[in-house]
């Protein structure tokens, strides 16, 4: 598990994170969200040891991080970081080596995750010839070549057409599934919602939500309840108690308590047939709108 607590960093009179703590549990998809300027990107390098914290720690399984320990990381930044001049397979081996693979298990390692990618026709080009969304890919391989224990993604899935997204998403949940702790950032947050486990939300420096998607919205949902029948449900509005949010015929959105939801949907019953019922769990883009406000 790879654990922050109490993370605090200065910029001058700035302060850019605020006692940044949560958790990326192993085997976890972890989305980590926020708008420009929020911290993401810090906390990722502070986590990496590419920046040092003015307070808190980062450990994993317990123990304080240190320069060995963060040989067994994968970390994708956002802005890209290959030798355009070099060959994709040349470019990924030679970064396995740097992480003190063999050579012949950094070339298997690299053609098996580029064959994964998309990228087995463009082995031997450079990587300055590749489009915007390919030179991500590779950036991903990159990561990964060398089978990090942890991994760590700033904004994996910018530039890629949503095939390109569904690919790489694939390699993500087959990392997670051996066990890995994954942390990624991205302001795509359909994506964020259909593919991590967990989330964080950061603002101005600090987290102002976590946890699993399911608690996210469990905790912040407004009991909103949604009701399809096969007759007109004006009625709906006339039950105390209630309070309608949408309506259009027999499609109705209401905010009340299970006890009172319960009542409606016992008199939906005696009306006639009903298609749906459930709670109205809120998005992630609502959740995120709602904890950032």
């Amino acid at each position: 598990m790879l654990q922050l607590d109490g993370i605090n960093k200065r910029f001058g009179d700035r302060a850019v994170l605020k006692d940044v703590s949560f958790t990326v549990g192993p085997g976890r998809l972890t989305g980590f969200v926020g708008g420009n300027g929020a911290g993401k990107t810090t906390t990722m390098r502070i986590v990496l040891g590419v920046l040092n914290a003015d307070s808190g720690t980062v450990t994993l399984d317990g123990s304080r991080l240190g320069p060995a320990d963060r040989r067994r990381f994968g970390y994708m930044p956002e802005e890209r970081g290959l030798y355009p001049k070099m060959k994709v397979l040349e470019q990924i081996v030679y970064l396995g080596r740097l992480h003190g693979m063999a050579q012949r298990d950094a070339t298997d390692s690299a053609n098996a995750l580029l064959e994964r990618l998309g990228l087995a026709e463009r082995l031997n080009d450079t990587v300055e010839s590749l489009s915007l969304g390919n030179q991500q890919r590779a950036q991903i391989a990159a990561a990964l070549v060398h089978r990090p224990e942890v991994l760590v993604l700033d904004e994996p899935f910018s530039g890629l057409d949503p095939m390109a997204v569904e690919t790489v998403l694939s390699v993500l949940q087959d990392v997670a599934a051996s066990g890995s702790p994954v942390l990624f950032s991205s302001h795509q947050l359909e994506v964020v919602e259909r593919l991590c486990d967990d989330l964080v939300v950061i603002a101005d420096g600090a987290i102002r939500a976590s946890g699993s998607r399911e608690k996210l919205r469990a905790d912040n949902s407004r009991s909103q309840w949604e009701l399809l029948t096969g007759t007109d449900a004006a009625w709906v509005r006339d039950v105390p108690g209630v309070t309608v949010v949408e309506f259009d015929g027999g499609y109705a959105v209401f905010e009340a308590d299970e006890t009172v939801a319960q009542t409606v949907l016992r008199r939906a019953i005696e009306n006639g047939p009903v298609a749906s019922f459930a709670p109205r769990r809120p998005t992630l883009t609502q959740i995120f709108k709602e904890v950032v406000s």
